[in-house]
């Protein structure tokens, strides 16, 4: 923390010097090369002083100015993507040209005084032009009112069609996933969504994988979310898809995102609008399995003047069950059967989850913005398992049965706070962005698991093992972005960060004998966990012609410390590692051909994925008689590198060729000690995967439009697993075709699923699973409102079950049954009362002038 501290007053006052020199010469140079940065690298000293060096970069230029807005939908929703370009007003002439962000704004600088127009231009919407306005005399920042565009209409007969934006879209760096592009969408979860984004599978635990690897960090508004599997499915399955504004997967993220993740990075944009005025939406939804289940949220805007107010909301219950099934067969070592094992479970989970956000953006003056947001969730779960299993000899004759009732009372809670401070230098596009984050995570679970034990011919066993484990997680960082053009088409870029994270882990078991419990210190521990991460990135940007190609390289350096605290029964023990590594990106793209038709693009990166902080936990628990799961001390950092070649045909067909290579993969791994299976995580040595995948749309007729995405992928794992070798390969396909149906002005219907065959992970093998979904909606109020009726896993095929390889003297597999098929009805409303949003189009006929805000 101390650390922390100093270092970001190293960083203030080290600007402040540097920026207050006036030349270049050896003064400037002295001063950056002199900044002492308290417990950091050489290496790291390198990237700090790069940083500082080109802060202090800019003379004096020629009066030049930068102009800025919104581009935004009929329902006020940005629009990202879209292509601004500033023309003279006299001669349509091209001056500069710039693209709308996640949040629909754009910003061009650099322009030259003058009388202008702007046009802006997005598929499936119709083209816009500005009336003329000028850029003369005055603030060098201007900001033109909030631009709305129309939707492309065309008539067939009596059929109106309007273009949509697509479910997936194919960017240079990433996949972005929009949720309300599907109508079977409304009312689901965050993890829903998820399991229909191309190429990310989800497993029955929550699980996320990419293109069969694991290794994936998610980030939500931009920020790592620190969480275990168990508790990130938690937090999804809580996060409504209709707070969700997209979600961009990249499995070669640029070098100003954290380097973790091997497979790649998942961020999840929440629902923000920066349009004017008071707005915002309402989502309510109701769906039936088996159980029932309710997704609810609500998020509203308030922009006036200089400043802007946001927050969103939800309240959500989820019950699911999981029913699972497992088998496991037992050899002597010279290979006869000895005995079976049949054990069946069913899990049934009550989650009711609440999540709040808010803050404000305060434009302090026309350069400057300072923001604050919290953000907090809390996530009670009651999961009850009922547990019974045969024991039977190689005859299949039974020699013991076990009852087992398990219950898990499990409060996560958390608080987060983010300030943050953007600084535009000059119209040139040179800024400054910082960041402060300080998150919280508390976590309290108790939890009781009764056994009975019958063995033939004995009498029954009763035992009661119940156990309070209480989890806190601390975590603060702070980081730096900078932006520096350096001449028409190119410009550089960097950045520092600094986190700090410590997790206190505590494990209290009692064995409960004539109602009275008694410490077990077999299973009772206590862990505590430090992290510290220093980072430095380089970008490079640089656009000549057809070509632009993007290049960065990303200093990390780790350092951490754990400490397990023992017993009277056990030593405590401790461990200590530090290392520094360096990881490159590079993507390129260029097109063949002066319309764009074609393009071809390229990336590459390298990537880590270090152990999830309660898996460096070295004891062990149960999670049944037959079940243990501990952690593992000795864990390693998973390195990759990853290449990726694609070519775009007309904006609408993008084939993508990977490759992958992977080193000490981290996985679950299962060890049989007598009948016991014993899970932890583990490096199982090297994973090589390569495949092709196919993203895109198709309209067959104007009322219907067809998206797709389809990939093959061939897995190979190989390790030596104990006294086993494992050697785990094969080919997977997965395909997930959409179709979208306009059956009026009002009405919408949608049919589409997803079939993969035959997977490859690790130690297990999954079978084939598929499902098929329906849904079909209706405008009303105006069309401010949605009504939708959608149907989950119609055919109920969406199950999961598989093998696990690598066992000594046994085998595995299991079957698995879940909550899949779920009819769910929603309802959606949009509010607004503040500035209209229309399409204003003005041609040579009319002459007044639009006068740009300032």
């Amino acid at each position: 923390m101390r650390t922390i501290t100093a270092g970001l007053r190293t960083i203030q006052g080290a600007f402040f010097t540097v920026h207050n020199k006036t030349g270049f010469g050896r003064p400037l140079t002295e001063a950056i090369w002199s900044i002492d940065f308290p417990s950091t690298t050489p290496a790291m000293r390198f990237f700090l002083s790069s940083l500082f060096l080109l802060i202090a970069l800019g003379a004096a230029q020629a009066q030049t100015y930068t102009l800025q807005g919104l581009i935004a939908d009929p329902d006020r929703k940005p629009i990202e993507g879209a292509v601004v370009s500033v023309v003279k007003a006299a001669d349509s002439a091209f001056v500069k040209a710039a693209l709308t962000d996640a949040a629909g704004q754009f910003l061009v600088a650099g322009l030259p005084a003058g009388t202008f127009r702007v046009s802006v231009s997005y598929l499936g919407y119709q083209p816009y032009l500005s009336a003329p306005f000028g850029l003369e005399a005055g603030p060098s920042t201007h900001t033109l009112p909030d631009i709305g565009l129309v939707p492309a209409e065309k008539t067939l007969g009596e059929v109106q069609v309007t273009a949509r934006k697509a479910f997936v879209e194919q960017r240079i760096d990433r996949v972005t996933v929009n949720p309300d592009a599907l109508i079977s969408n409304a009312g689901t979860t965050s993890l829903d969504v998820l399991e229909k984004s191309p190429g990310v599978q989800v497993d029955a635990n929550g699980n996320i994988s990419l293109r069969g690897r694991s290794g994936v960090v998610v980030f939500v508004d931009d920020k790592p979310t620190y969480l275990s599997a168990t508790d990130l499915a938690n937090y999804l399955r809580s996060l409504p898809a209709g707070s969700v504004e997209a979600i961009d997967i990249m499995t070669n993220p640029p070098a100003r995102y954290d380097a973790a993740g091997n497979a790649g990075v998942i961020n999840i944009r929440l629902k923000k609008t920066k349009a004017r005025g008071f707005n915002g939406g309402v989502n309510l939804s109701y769906g039936q399995g088996r159980y029932h289940r309710s997704n609810n949220s609500a998020n509203v805007n308030y922009r006036t003047g200089n400043l802007n107010f946001f927050g969103n909301a939800s309240l959500n219950t989820v019950n699911t069950y999981q029913d699972l099934t497992i088998w496991r067969e037992y050899f002597l070592p010279n290979g006869p059967l000895e005995s079976r094992f049949t054990q069946n479970s069913y899990i049934r989970r009550r989650l009711n989850g609440a999540t709040l956000k808010g803050g404000f953006d305060w434009l302090i003056t026309p350069k400057s913005t300072f923001g604050v947001v919290l953000s907090g969730f809390r996530n009670p779960t009651l999961a009850t398992i009922t547990n019974s299993a045969r024991v039977s000899d190689a005859a299949d004759q039974p020699t013991a049965r076990v009852e087992a009732l398990s219950q898990a009372d499990k409060v996560l809670r958390n608080g987060s706070v983010n300030l943050n401070f953007t600084h535009s230098f000059d119209s040139t596009g040179r800024e400054l962005t910082t960041n402060v984050d300080y998150l919280t995570y508390r976590s309290d679970l108790n939890q009781s698991l009764a056994n009975r034990v019958l063995a033939t011919g004995q009498t029954a066993e009763n035992t009661v093992l119940d156990s309070s484990l209480p989890t806190s997680i601390d975590i603060l960082t702070a980081k730096l972005d900078y932006v520096h053009p350096l001449d028409k088409g190119s410009k550089l870029a960097g950045g520092a960060k600094l986190s700090h994270i410590q997790t206190g882990n505590r494990a209290n078991f009692f064995d409960v004998i004539d109602g009275q419990p008694r410490p077990n210190y077999t299973f009772s521990n206590a862990f505590n966990y430090t992290e510290r991460i220093q980072a430095g990135y380089l970008n490079y940007n640089v656009e000549r012609g057809r070509l632009s190609v993007q290049t960065g390289l990303r200093f990390e350096r780790t350092a951490v410390e754990g400490h397990q605290l023992g017993n009277p029964e056990v030593k405590d023990s401790s461990f200590t590692r530090q290392y520094n590594n360096l990881f490159p990106t590079v993507y390129a793209t260029y097109r063949l051909d002066s319309a764009g038709k074609h393009q071809l693009g390229l990336s590459f990166s390298r990537r880590i994925d270090r152990p999830d902080y309660q898996a460096m936990n070295p004891f062990t628990y149960p999670i049944d008689r037959f079940t243990l799961y501990g952690g593992n001390p000795f864990l390693r950092p998973t390195f990759s590198n990853n290449l990726e070649v694609s070519h775009t045909w007309n904006s609408a067909i993008t084939t993508t060729l990977r490759y992958s290579r992977v080193k000490d993969v981290i996985t679950e791994t299962i060890e049989q000690r007598n009948a016991v299976f014993y899970s932890r995580p583990g490096n199982i040595g090297q994973q090589v995967s390569y495949g092709v995948a196919v993203n895109g749309s198709y309209q067959p007729a104007k009322w219907w439009t067809i998206q797709f995405y389809t990939e093959v992928m061939h897995n190979q794992f190989r390790t030596q697993l104990g006294t086993q070798m494992l050697d785990n390969t094969g080919t997977y396909w997965h395909v997930a075709p959409t179709n979208q149906f306009r059956l009026s002005a009002a009405w919408n219907a949608e049919l589409g699923g997803s079939y993969q065959t035959r997977a490859y992970f690790g130690q297990f093998v999954v079978i084939p699973v598929g499902q098929v979904r329906v849904a079909v909606s209706k405008k009303v109020l105006k069309n401010k409102g949605t009504a939708k009726l959608a149907l989950s896993d119609v055919l109920y095929t969406n199950q999961v079950g598989g093998t696990i390889k690598g066992l000594t003297n046994s085998t595995a597999r299991w079957y698995s049954y879940l909550d899949s098929r779920v009819a769910t009805v929603s309802f959606s409303y949009r509010f607004s009362n503040g500035q209209t949003l229309k399409q204003r189009q003005t041609g040579g006929s009319d002459t007044e002038q639009q006068r740009v805000k300032s």
